[in-house]
């Protein structure tokens, strides 16, 4: 497993597993404590795991945590997803930074998102599966949401958004939310 530090995001890395095909399929590790730990991270601060299934189109995000945040680790399982970060840590050198990615099931990569980072993805296959590992208990009352949708982040999300939660359908822009949050 190669760890790779993603520069759009400072303190985000990309840990590209190296998956063993044969006529069976394919085997490999999407979880390596030492390579975590060889960039700086504690792999044991990962206290949950989560998968969502999403359809062609479907969107979700883009989402944050108030308070101390979560760091995430996000990987598709299955499918491909159109992933996308935001830099919402005002002392980060990466401050308001996009960055985009397209994570898919054949690779197995997983992108490590800091604590501070707003986070949404796109299914882009008919099924995408989507796993989680979080840094600590989700607490729905800490919930943030950006909308997806809005111009100062201009993100080109790939295919019209065909469905969404309303959560994310009614989210307030950037400048509300971080206004909020400066509170």
């Amino acid at each position: 497993m190669k760890a790779t530090e993603v520069t759009r995001i400072h303190g985000a890395f990309l840990f590209e597993p190296t998956p063993y095909a044969d006529a069976r399929g394919f085997f490999c590790r999407t979880f390596d404590a030492d390579v975590i730990r060889s960039v700086g991270l504690d792999p044991h601060a990962f206290v949950q795991d989560s998968v969502s299934r999403s359809v062609r189109g479907v969107l979700r995000g883009l989402h944050l945590r108030s308070g101390r945040g979560e760091a995430k680790l996000v990987r598709c399982s299955y499918g491909r997803i159109f992933d996308v970060v935001v830099d919402l840590r005002p002392d980060s050198p990466t401050y308001r930074n996009v960055a985009t990615f397209e994570l898919t099931g054949e690779t197995q990569t997983t992108l490590y998102i800091p604590a501070g980072c707003a986070h949404g993805f796109q299914a882009l296959t008919g099924t995408a599966d989507t796993s989680y590992r979080i840094d600590r208990p989700h607490d729905p009352a800490e919930d943030v949401t950006i909308a997806y949708d809005d111009p100062e982040l201009a993100i080109p999300w790939p295919l019209p958004a065909t469905s969404m939660s309303q959560r994310d359908r009614e989210a307030p822009g950037l400048a509300s939310v971080l206004k909020h949050m400066e509170r």
